[in-house]
Order: structure tokens, then sequence, then C-alpha cells
């Protein structure tokens, strides 16, 4: 992996869904002002689920290794 290549941040990309949904249970939506925020926090989503499931991963390798 280069330098440019950094691991998706679990915990910031949680913290920052978390926020998003927050704002949208809140208050009234405007369908035109928060669709990039609906999408940024599906795009969010995606990579939380993708990076927990190379962290699963990593635990079932750990646990072969030492099983």
């Amino acid at each position: 992996m280069t330098k440019s290549e950094k691991k998706f941040d679990f915990t910031k990309g949680y913290d920052e869904l978390e926020e998003i949904v927050k704002d949208f249970e809140s208050r009234e939506l405007d369908l035109e002002k928060d669709l990039p925020k609906f999408e940024q926090g599906l795009k969010l989503a995606g990579q939380l689920q993708e990076r927990l499931k190379e962290i699963e991963n990593t635990v079932q390798e750990i646990e072969k290794t030492y099983s």
C-alpha cells in the first residue's frame, strides 16, 4: 500500500455517519439540500461495511493461526 492509499478509518467514518443520522432525525428534511448528505451517508455505510469485512477476515486468520 502506498502512502496515498490509506486505510479507511472505521471510527472516524462511523462518527461521521452517526452525525449525519442525528442531523436527519432532529429536523425536517429538505430533499434538495440534504441529498448530498444522504449520498455521503450511503457512501460511508458502504465503506464501513467493507472495512468491517476486512477486520473480520483478519480476526479469522489470527484465530486459524493460533487454534
